[in-house]
């Protein structure tokens, strides 16, 4: 019995040395190492949020994007740590600045905080930073006073918001686990008819038909789900494809008449009778072309001479069949033309 337990002893040691390819000399790091490996089998290795991390990002048309997040009693503080590295993977995804995409992000629970508004950073370190500050408000689901808060306090100028005459598209993200304890068909249906497209995360135990009632349409492109705060990290390449997949134009652009997608890029074109400026985004109307008469002297009056004698002589065709005056005298035939001159005509 001892013996055999030497040789299984001897093979799990030669199993480990294979796996971490350490030598036979250092048992206890063995032992430490294999205890470890035990331990974590199946787990995928835990995040935190670096706000010096970088990835790579798309590039987008110029978005106003307020995130919505539900912190209340049923997101647990790992659960809300999950959330944070979500919105932190978006802002790596997305291209941002001033003249790019501006973020902002409102907390709530039973209340309402907002973290930090559109104009508040414009660059991706500072941004994440703000995010790894955020903390949990821990009660309640008031998810229509958000949206609501949102339209009202981050969707505006004063806020950061870029003007309307722009068209920048603005886009709200929620996400949250629970059933709203407010109303949010009306607020949610303000804030889409007030130009803010909505997107709908639900975790776990999130109310599918609320989610519905919030976003935007078409519904299977607006409403998200996933099981658990653990893997709602996976959404980050689904909104990449979304929010960098779109077509610019229909991101918004600055052309007056006509926007043309060229891959990552557009143009303006304008409508027929219309011609670009020198802008590139607006269109004038187009100048008729004056062309110039080119007049022909003629010194003899030659032209005009056997133009007469050809009207005249069609007149006086015409008038033999109308005006027929008696015969005279010589059996000859009279015919008096327009002109009240009497033509022979035999």
């Amino acid at each position: 019995m001892k013996s055999f337990l030497c040789s299984l002893l001897s093979l799990l040691l030669t199993d480990v040395l294979a796996t971490y390819h350490l030598s036979a000399g250092d048992p206890q790091l063995i032992a430490t190492q294999s205890y470890a490996q035990t331990r974590n089998n199946g787990r995928p290795p835990l995040r935190t949020l670096d706000p010096t991390k970088m990835d790579s990002q798309c590039r987008s048309r110029p978005l106003d994007l307020v995130f919505i997040i539900d912190s209340s009693r049923s997101v647990r503080p790992g659960e809300f740590e999950k959330v944070k590295i979500f919105l932190a993977d978006m802002v790596d995804t997305l291209d941002v600045g001033s003249d790019a995409t501006r973020v902002a992000v409102v907390n709530y629970a039973s209340t309402v905080k907002i973290e930090f508004l559109l104009k508040s950073h414009f660059n991706k370190p500072d941004m994440k930073k703000a995010i790894s500050r955020i903390e949990p408000l821990a009660t309640g689901t008031m998810t229509g006073l958000a949206i609501k808060t949102a339209v009202n306090e981050t969707f505006t100028e004063q806020s950061g918001a870029r003007l309307r005459s722009r068209k920048i598209s603005k886009v709200a993200i929620i996400v949250t686990d629970g059933r709203p304890q407010d109303q949010v068909e009306e607020v949610s249906a303000a804030a889409r008819g007030s130009g803010v497209e909505i997107y709908a995360v639900g975790v776990d135990r999130a109310d599918m038909r609320s989610l519905k009632l919030m976003a935007s349409i078409p519904l299977d492109d607006h409403v998200f789900y996933v099981e658990t705060y653990g893997v709602i990290e996976k959404l980050t390449s689904k909104f990449r494809e979304t929010l960098c997949g779109l077509d610019p134009c229909a991101l918004g652009h600055d052309c007056e008449h006509i926007c043309v997608n060229s891959n990552a890029s557009y143009y303006c074109q304008c409508r027929n009778g219309y011609i670009l400026n020198a802008d590139k985004k607006t269109c004038s109307p187009k100048r008729e072309e004056v062309k110039a008469v080119v007049v022909v002297e003629d010194p003899c009056k030659c032209e005009a001479r056997l133009a007469f004698q050809k009207q005249t002589y069609a007149a006086i065709q015409q008038l033999t069949t109308k005006h027929i005056l008696p015969v005279g005298s010589n059996g000859r035939l009279f015919v008096q033309n327009i002109l009240g001159s009497t033509f022979l005509y035999s």
